[in-house]
């Protein structure tokens, strides 16, 4: 008897439906624009599911992706990289991302966008994360089409 096939994700952080590689991609909005630019957008997560999950999607629409795993290699990349877009996680190792934006908001004169995303559910997070100026702010787990959508507006 065949084992059971593995549950896989259909969104960022939340269990789904047995399926193909190729249906987990197509998730994603089928009518996305297709993004032929090259924009760089800089990845700052510790979870290397969903940096790879936002990377294969990302990648399929033309972006181009720099992955750092932590909050100090984060902000060195964005500093030396200057990606048009960062997505960053709030609860990271070694620099958090309230440190990371922060630092990014201070120490540039024009602001770079950036995307949080975490897991906690406060209210005071949001907040604060606005308070420092963030261009958008994702709870997890989100839709892919959720955070395609966003990078989207902000990059167009």
């Amino acid at each position: 008897m065949p084992a059971p096939k593995k549950a896989r994700k259909s969104s960022v952080g939340k269990p789904a439906e047995p399926s193909t590689a190729a249906a987990d991609l197509a998730k994603a909005p089928a009518d996305a624009p297709v993004k032929r630019d090259g924009k760089r957008v800089l990845l700052v997560d510790d979870d290397t599911e969903i940096v790879e999950s936002m990377r294969t999607v990302l990648e399929s629409r033309g972006y181009q992706i720099l992955v750092a795993r932590d909050g100090n290699q984060g902000l060195m990349m964005a500093e030396k990289d200057e990606p048009d877009l960062v997505v960053l996680d709030m609860m990271m190792p070694k620099r958090s991302g309230f440190l990371v934006l922060e630092k990014l908001r201070r120490s540039r004169p024009v602001p770079m966008k950036v995307i949080m995303i975490t897991a906690n559910e406060g209210s005071r997070h949001k907040a604060y994360a606005e308070m420092l100026g963030v261009d958008d702010y994702i709870r997890k787990p989100f839709a892919m089409d959720r955070l395609l959508a966003s990078i989207d507006k902000l990059l167009s």
